[in-house]
């Protein structure tokens, strides 16, 4: 089931763009706020009407201004999830997901709704009420319900935003599980560069209702137009590795494809799947190893690409090991190292420049 939107309006935002998504992709609009993300999932959705419009689902014309044809909301086949949730406090998890199974029979819906709640681990508890419910949990009754509609398309609006840290970790990793048995086309809108790099297939980054970059998430977060919209200080990639020991000193050590990363305390035991996420601006360069540095992390690293930044600033690609990073230095300094596609150096990183934040668990095993 593929996707395919196209949307036009002056007011109240204007908006200009398309863009199709496959099925079982999951493509991310990004874009500061204003942009015209969440304006765009509301069109799919049927929730605002723009003045020129096609969106079709598989070939089924959801609508169509050119011949007056436009399907109110809920005859639309798909899920939705907000920000807020949007559950019935009064109801239990279960009812909720049974509240949009008006396309089945009554006897199966309850057997249905335990399969989709048990699919988004909330098996056993079905008969509590929201208020009864973490905030991750009501957002995963909030996509068992979107996903009871047995939809052709599922979009995310800002999902993880109302919740902590830890449980959007948790969140990230259910939702790529669940892509696994899905074969729909899924756009999430969010603001989190990170988020979309984690999730996504593809980006579509959005300034002032118009598409201005849009690609794998390698190409968009190595595109110095698309950065510049997006925030440079947010450049950034995140590298996989393994929780080896924590150290007398309050340092964990990592272990990456590259070699040994040492970060402040992650609270995860040894053997854990994490990632960290590495700024583009923390990294820096060498062409040899470095001696007498305060810096303990020291990793051997290849230029796999260049692209020029603005105000003499330069992106630069680098594989360490498996893995991919990007720094962001001077044009002075890359045209004093003489990097070039192919250039062995190494990148450096303190220690202290990794937030906590930027170290999350994964269940996804590490290279």
């Amino acid at each position: 089931m593929t996707l395919d939107v196209r949307i036009r309006a002056r007011s109240p935002i204007a908006i200009d763009l398309a863009f199709r998504v496959e099925p079982g992709e999951l493509l991310a609009l990004v874009g500061h706020s204003g942009s015209g993300k969440s304006t765009t999932l509301r069109a799919i959705a049927g929730l605002w009407r723009a003045a020129e419009s096609r969106i079709a689902v598989n070939g089924t014309v959801w609508e169509d201004s050119d011949r007056g044809l436009r399907l109110p909301p809920h005859r639309r086949r798909l899920g939705m999830v907000f920000q807020s949730y949007a559950l019935f406090p009064h109801m239990s998890a279960e009812a909720n997901v049974m509240a949009a199974m008006v396309h089945r029979p009554g006897p199966e819906r309850a057997a249905e709704a335990r399969r989709l709640l048990g699919l988004v681990n909330l098996a056993g508890m079905e008969g509590r009420r929201p208020a009864e419910l973490s905030g991750g949990q009501q957002q995963r009754v909030a996509v068992a319900r979107a996903l009871a509609r047995e939809p052709q398309a599922l979009l995310l609006d800002e999902p993880f935003s109302a919740v902590d840290r830890a449980t959007r970790e948790t969140l990230y990793r259910e939702i790529r599980g669940l892509r696994r048995v899905l074969n729909m086309p899924v756009v999430l809108v969010t603001h989190d560069l990170e988020e979309a790099q984690l999730l996504a297939d593809r980006m579509v980054v959005i300034e002032a209702g118009r598409v201005i970059r849009s690609g794998s998430t390698a190409e968009v977060m190595f595109d110095p137009a698309a950065l510049r919209s997006l925030g440079l200080a947010e450049a950034g990639a995140s590298l996989p590795a393994r929780v080896a020991a924590h150290e007398d000193d309050m340092l964990t050590r990592l272990e990456t494809s590259a070699g040994p990363l040492w970060v402040p305390h992650v609270e995860a035991p040894p053997g854990a799947s994490v990632r960290v996420r590495i700024m583009a601006h923390e990294v820096i360069l060498s062409l040899a190893p470095p001696e007498g540095l305060s810096a303990l992390n020291v990793l051997p690293a290849v230029v796999t690409d260049l692209a020029a930044g603005e105000g003499g600033g330069i992106f630069v690609r680098l594989q360490l090991g498996h893995d991919r990073i990007l720094a962001r230095i001077t044009a002075r300094s890359a045209a004093a190292l003489a990097l070039a596609t192919g250039t062995a150096c190494f990148a450096i990183l303190k220690s202290m420049s990794v937030a906590r934040d930027n170290v999350g668990a994964t269940a996804e095993p590490a290279a």
